[in-house]
């Protein structure tokens, strides 16, 4: 998992890299096109982020004290927040191409659509690594490989946050 991780973090760090590099070639194109984001939605799916990130340490943490009646309860409230980030990106996806803004518009947004799609994607494949977990949480004890498996799913949905840390405000506030 961790291998995993670290390649997904290194593949990211190359688009962020490249990303950086487009921009400081066009700033003007990159900061107007900025414009037409609504930061409103980032800081909002940040928070949904940092706060399932929380419910996921804390889920662990009760797994790993065999308290599992809570664990439960905490996976599926940041399956919930993973969920109501998935519905923000798809209104504000929807917003943006009705408004004409595809990846086509320019370079900004195909970035854009880009970084975020990959993100969301990766947002994906956590919620069913968090959905095993859930599944796992309801077991009244689990084994070594079990909980091994359970940490590494809550691994990969920080390093799900993480990324849109970096990714929020370098599409949405940088300028």
């Amino acid at each position: 998992m961790w291998i995993f991780i670290f390649g997904d973090m290194l593949i990211f760090a190359v688009l962020f890299g490249t990303y950086l590099h487009y921009r400081s070639r066009n700033p003007q194109l990159f900061n107007h096109s900025q414009l037409a984001l609504n930061p409103g939605f980032g800081v909002v799916n940040t928070l949904l982020l940092l706060l399932s990130s929380l419910l996921v340490v804390v889920a662990v943490t009760a797994l790993r004290r065999k308290v599992t009646g809570i664990a439960a309860g905490l996976i599926a409230g940041a399956i919930a927040c993973g969920l109501a980030f998935s519905v923000l990106k798809v209104i504000e996806y929807h917003d943006k191409i009705a408004a004409g803004i595809t990846p086509l518009t320019n370079e900004f947004f195909m970035f854009y659509y880009a970084l975020t799609g990959l993100h969301w994607f990766h947002l994906i494949l956590g919620l069913a690594m968090l959905t095993y977990l859930l599944y796992a949480s309801r077991k009244p004890a689990l084994t070594a490989k079990q909980f091994s498996w359970a940490e590494g799913g809550g691994c990969f949905w920080h390093m799900v946050d993480l990324l849109w840390i970096v990714l929020f405000p370098l599409l949405y506030l940088v300028s």
